[in-house]
């Protein structure tokens, strides 16, 4: 096996064990709310989907900290290990007091923004919101921590955490929530995560590279380091952002076509987490390698981009290929009625060639990420949603094979602009070489 694909096969899998791990647990506290009645579970979903937006917040330091311990890892230079993690934690101290003292202040507005009204889903939200946002702290030091431990090259370690946090909060949640309700839901994902986050923090002291590093000077000062951190995790964190806003206008195009397809398109969407989850862990595995050859002096980018699409590519096409086949049952264990079973399965039957464009441009993107591309990437992203949006809507009288079409056809745009400009940039190289 070639050893590139080796080492991202290596680093991939536990970061999507861990990502598999969150859905799981995501749907499980689903199920267990949903026997509060409609009006918590609608106070959980917003809540979640806030947490989701914040989550591009936490990758600001977490993946900025992520591929600068990697390089520095692979230059040995531990007094830039040490420099890059606190520059990471000193972002995090400075962004976490404003999100989670200003969103605890402004809660009774963020859910009146998202739900209206004063009924009892707002209310119940407000309460939600009471404990999970000042707890979004801990979030942040958990992505942090992964983060850091993904740098040294440790990605089972942040998959364990990830299988300790979920686990607790799956054997915690049937208690709090039924003694407390909503607020218990709140309190076991605050306090399980608390729980992973010490096995975390004890895990860094374990880690040789970071004991390394603990001893030697850092390579600059903490607010030279947090601004480098800044700079090199703000474009991921944008591009997460931007797709995450591109994919909530792309719900209200859809729910033009009825109550129906909308069902059917949500539940088909959340089964296509179990693929986009495996090439984004591809994307963190490219870039945390990248970087790391990158930082020895190497430059393996191309080699370690055409087996990065060659792994994601593989498993697009074996999802697609399941989820095509598989599409009517699955709709049926999701207790679909059959107007918007059928909307699910067309919608799986369709969306293949988007599902293997999307997952080359991920695994693609994780070289740009490792290199510092990442800003090239947020500007490809941001064309191929302005492109993918008016698609959708003009598409949409197709029904939801039209919105596929949209996708696939923006990802194709997506995918040919990054191709170009890496290959422009390896003519330059060549360039350059033969003239040195």
């Amino acid at each position: 096996m070639n050893a590139h694909r080796k080492q991202l096969i290596s680093l991939a899998h536990p970061v999507y064990f861990s990502l598999l791990a969150s859905v799981a647990a995501g749907i499980i506290n689903t199920v267990w709310v949903s026997r509060l009645g409609g009006a918590a579970v609608a106070a959980v979903a917003v809540a979640t989907n806030t947490e989701n937006v914040l989550l591009g917040v936490a990758l600001v330091f977490a993946s900025g900290t992520t591929v600068l311990v990697s390089h520095a890892r692979g230059a040995r230079d531990p007094g830039a290990v040490r420099a890059a993690v606190r520059g990471g934690w000193a972002l995090c101290a400075a962004v976490t007091p404003v999100v989670a003292v200003g969103g605890y202040l402004l809660r009774e507005p963020l859910a009146r923004l998202v739900l209206g009204g004063d009924g009892r889903a707002l209310s119940l939200a407000v309460t939600y919101f009471a404990i999970s946002l000042p707890g979004i702290a801990v979030f942040f030091a958990q992505n942090l921590v992964d983060g850091i431990l993904k740098g040294t090259g440790d990605t089972r370690t942040p998959m364990r955490l990830a299988l300790l946090a979920n686990g607790l909060i799956l054997g915690l949640d049937p208690l709090l929530i039924h003694a407390y309700g909503v607020e218990g839901a709140a309190a076991s994902t605050v306090l399980c995560r608390c729980a992973a986050l010490a096995v975390g923090l004890r895990a860094l002291r374990r880690n040789a590279l970071l004991r390394e590093a603990a001893v030697v000077l850092p390579s600059e000062a903490t607010g030279a380091a947090l601004r480098r951190t800044l700079t090199t995790g703000l474009p991921m964190s944008a591009d997460f952002t931007v797709r995450q806003g591109g994919a909530l206008v792309l719900v209200a195009i859809v729910a033009r076509l009825g109550v129906t397809a909308v069902a059917g398109y949500s539940i088909a969407y959340k089964v296509m987490y179990v693929a986009t989850m495996a090439f984004y862990s591809v994307r963190q595995a490219a870039a945390i390698h990248t970087a790391h050859t990158r930082g020895a002096g190497g430059d393996e980018r191309g080699a370690i981009g055409r087996q990065a699409v060659l792994v994601s590519a593989t498993v697009g096409v074996l999802a697609a290929s399941l989820l095509g086949l598989l599409a009517p049952w699955i709709m049926r264990a999701f207790g679909a009625g059959p107007g918007v079973a059928h909307e699910g399965v067309l919608f799986l039957r369709c969306v293949g060639p988007y599902l293997l464009l999307m997952a080359c441009f991920i695994a693609l993107g994780g070289v740009f990420d490792g290199s510092g591309g990442a800003s090239l990437l947020l500007r490809v992203t941001v064309v191929g949603t302005a492109v993918q949006l008016p698609l959708a809507l003009a598409l949409s009288g197709l029904g939801l094979p039209g919105i596929c079409l949209a996708l696939a056809l923006s990802m194709a745009v997506q995918c040919a602009a990054l191709v170009v400009w890496a290959r422009r940039h390896e003519d330059a190289r060549r360039s350059f070489a033969r003239v040195a």
